[in-house]
């Protein structure tokens, strides 16, 4: 079954969604909200007629009321007035213990997605007359109306009829591999947001989806797990980041996975971030929480919390705004409790944008409901997976782009993946030209070098790749694995210089502690040695 996946690397998806698609909203009391619309709808080429401005309160949080008379109500009647949007009686057929009826709702539609700009609210309060009127059934998650404004607008097809508003509304294109069905015809709007912290947060995440559409998504992955026994209720949160894992690596990425109960550790050398996935703390920590994140272009952030996106206007607080803040393309958070079987499945995600979905198309066929509390934040027609890694790779090589190196990488890691083994993969590496100028190929090497057994030649493109003009976190991740290596292969010496370097070349470095505690144990057997 692995090797299906891999077949998706070999097949470009050439559907190519377009900005004639979208509709764009903005909120006309902030003026950044519609400069952010406009550079968007510049950047995509939407229609001018497709984009919209509402009068709306500048909070985060909008009540009920004001959702409904003067964002849901009034867009679905902008869409029907501009030709876009058309409702009509469907005939449906009999279903389950459902008799034949009527449904009054889109039946034409000339566009698939909206995009919420800076300064449109983010989520609904709840409404204690509304959870009185409706009831709550018996169950928790029923009796609540609270939900994302982007949630509660994906099923604006279906506005015209009678939709209950207590409760997750079962998402019937979850899972879905036809991207053509995702349609408001079929009652669906995908629906994301420009947001973040600041208007140039927002504006900037066009800009750097489109720059990755022309390289692909490179650099690394990481995932980190909580290790929850099989028979936890919890389980499914890590199964579903160790299948996201899983698919990572038959894509082609250089993979870490964290299996502690706590996420991964400020002195974690975090480099190169293409994918991140993991869970669970309250607000951004660990490498997340340092001054600066090495995100790549086009990176993909998610962080696994109830109230991973309680507000985005925080560049610190909770985890969508600051992973923004740091260089994240997109991500996708929570604004009130969801409830774990309710939130994101990374795999169906991961599968989908692997297959050329759109973000938006992907985010949405891994979500169980609409009308509850996901808001997913990046330019819904994302898509770094639209061509194939035969046809990045020539399009790298045409223009001598320096992101290179990491296609050569993929290629590798997908060979590996594959089951080649390392012995094979190390002629390659060693006689390209471009191994020789990359910290990032001569580290492979050496890790090929390493699993093969050979520790002599691992050890020598390690400390090569020092040589080689590496990122700040990569420099710390190759000294890290430096030092141990060197001496289990009786580099005593060595290995203490290798620490003292890192010291002085990474003086903020968070594991500074525990390196000079490794130096105080090595340091006396090194005095001992130069006395004799």
């Amino acid at each position: 079954m692995k090797y299906l996946c891999l077949l998706w690397l070999l097949v470009a998806l050439k559907t190519e969604a377009g900005g004639d698609e979208v509709v764009v909203l903005y909120n006309s009391g902030q003026p950044e909200s519609k400069a952010v619309a406009e550079h968007y709808a510049a950047a995509r080429q939407v229609p001018p007629g497709q984009i919209f401005g509402f009068a709306l309160t500048t909070n985060e949080v909008i009540s009920r009321a004001e959702f409904t008379e003067s964002l849901q109500k009034p867009l679905a009647a902008q869409l029907e007035t501009a030709g876009l949007w058309r409702f009509g009686d469907v005939k449906v057929a009999a279903n389950g213990t459902n008799p034949p009826h009527s449904e009054y709702r889109v039946v034409t539609s000339k566009i698939r997605y909206a995009v919420l700009c800076y300064g449109m609210p983010l989520k609904i309060g709840p409404d204690p007359l509304l959870e009185q009127a409706e009831g709550s059934n018996g169950k928790p998650e029923a009796s609540r109306d609270e939900a994302a404004v982007d949630s509660e607008l994906t099923w604006l097809p279906l506005l015209k009829m009678n939709v209950r508003l207590n409760g997750p509304l079962p998402n019937p294109f979850y899972g879905s591999t036809n991207r053509a069905f995702l349609t408001p015809t079929n009652g669906i709007l995908l629906v994301t947001r420009l947001d973040g912290p600041s208007a140039e947060i927002a504006d900037h995440l066009v800009d750097k989806a489109m720059a990755a559409e022309t390289t692909g998504l490179m650099g690394r992955a990481y995932f980190d797990t909580r290790s929850i026994p099989r028979n936890d209720g919890y389980y499914i949160g890590d199964a579903w980041l160790l299948a996201g894992a899983e698919m990572s690596r038959e894509l082609g990425y250089d993979l870490e996975v964290d299996t502690n109960a706590s996420t991964f550790p400020a002195s974690y050398p975090m480099s190169h971030i293409a994918l991140y996935a993991g869970w669970y703390d309250g607000d951004a920590s660990g490498p997340f929480a340092l001054p600066t994140v090495e995100f790549m272009p086009g990176a993909f952030a998610y962080h696994l919390h109830s109230f991973s996106a309680d507000t985005l206007r925080s560049s610190s607080s909770h985890w969508c705004g600051p992973l923004l803040a740091k260089g994240a393309t997109c991500t996708i958070g929570f604004v009130y409790e969801p409830y774990l079987a309710l939130t994101l499945n990374v795999p169906v995600f991961l599968r989908s944008w692997a297959h050329g979905f759109t973000f938006g198309e992907a985010a949405w066929v891994a979500n169980q409901a609409l009308s509850w509390q996901t808001t997913v934040i990046g330019d819904p027609l994302y898509q770094p997976f639209k061509l194939s890694p035969l046809e990045i790779h020539a399009q790298m090589a045409q223009t001598h782009n320096p992101l290179i190196e990491w296609s050569f990488e993929q290629m590798v890691n997908r060979d590996r993946a594959r089951g080649m083994p390392a012995s094979q993969l190390e002629g390659f590496l060693k006689n390209l030209p471009a191994t020789a100028q990359s910290a990032v190929l001569t580290e492979k090497l050496a890790e090929l070098y390493n699993a093969a057994g050979n520790s002599e030649a691992a050890l020598t493109n390690w400390q090569q790749a020092l040589k080689l003009t590496p990122s700040p976190e990569q420099r710390i991740r190759l000294r890290r694995i430096l030092g141990p290596k060197l001496l289990a292969a009786g580099h005593l010496n060595d290995a203490i210089a290798d620490y003292r370097q890192l010291l002085a070349e990474s003086p903020e470095y968070p594991g500074r502690a525990q390196i000079e505690e490794e130096l105080k144990d090595l340091s006396p057997t090194e005095q001992a040695g130069n006395k004799k």
